[in-house]
């Protein structure tokens, strides 16, 4: 019997390419990512391999596995192929890893428990088990003031699928935008304030105004 070495990366594929994080490709036989999320292409996802196993992962994806393929989704994977070669690219990964160690310190100085202790990647995981709300009514409350993020389980769960004590944020979409570990320090104030009910008013149009500052580029 074969034994392979496999690495599923998923949304940190853009880190990788942007040498952000350490890859894998030294080390695995296999590699699978996605290609949105840090990678910031369209949806979609990419398994590689070593070459002396390329023609059995060929057969055993297509046709079993996949259907027929959309040529303007292929498209726009090599756009982002293209641009994850670049060193505006690579600029982009680190400063989304920048800006989630500062995010990460931010929340932690208000007190709040991040799971790990910070984060080394793009995203941190809040865990809420010694606070009064979960993470569900945590980010419906964020909602309401236009910031989106995701409730989340944590390591030891103490509440339900549908209810879990975690709020999970990352930092690829407003490192997009042109935030920086300032803007990290202002949205950890945003998310506190919510989390303590208070002036919500206010802190919507502080929102408003982040957004207006760093407009997305269409």
């Amino acid at each position: 019997m074969e034994h392979f070495i496999t690495q599923t990366v998923r949304h940190e594929a853009g880190l990788i390419a942007g040498k952000a994080v350490p890859d894998p490709f030294q080390f695995a036989d296999f590699v699978t990512f996605t290609t949105h999320k840090t990678f910031r292409g369209p949806r979609g996802a990419v398994a590689m391999c070593r070459k002396e196993y390329a023609s059995k992962l060929d057969r055993s994806v297509f046709p079993g596995l996949q259907g027929g393929p959309f040529n303007h989704n292929i498209a726009g994977i090599l756009q982002a192929t293209l641009e994850a070669q670049t060193l505006e690219f690579q600029n982009y990964a680190r400063q989304i890893v920048l800006n989630a160690k500062a995010f990460a310190k931010g929340l932690m100085d208000r007190g709040f428990e991040i799971v790990t202790g910070g984060t080394d990647k793009h995203l941190l995981l809040i865990d809420l088990r010694n606070s009064e709300i979960k993470g569900s009514e945590l980010a419906k409350r964020l909602a309401n003031v236009n910031v989106i993020t995701n409730k989340n389980s944590v390591p030891w769960e103490s509440g339900s699928p549908t209810n879990p004590s975690g709020l999970r944020i990352g930092t690829p979409l407003v490192t997009t935008r042109g935030m920086k570990e300032t803007e990290m320090e202002t949205i950890a104030e945003i998310i506190h304030r919510v989390y303590n009910n208070e002036n919500l008013e206010e802190v919507k149009v502080m929102v408003e105004e982040l957004c207006k500052k760093f407009p997305l580029d269409i």
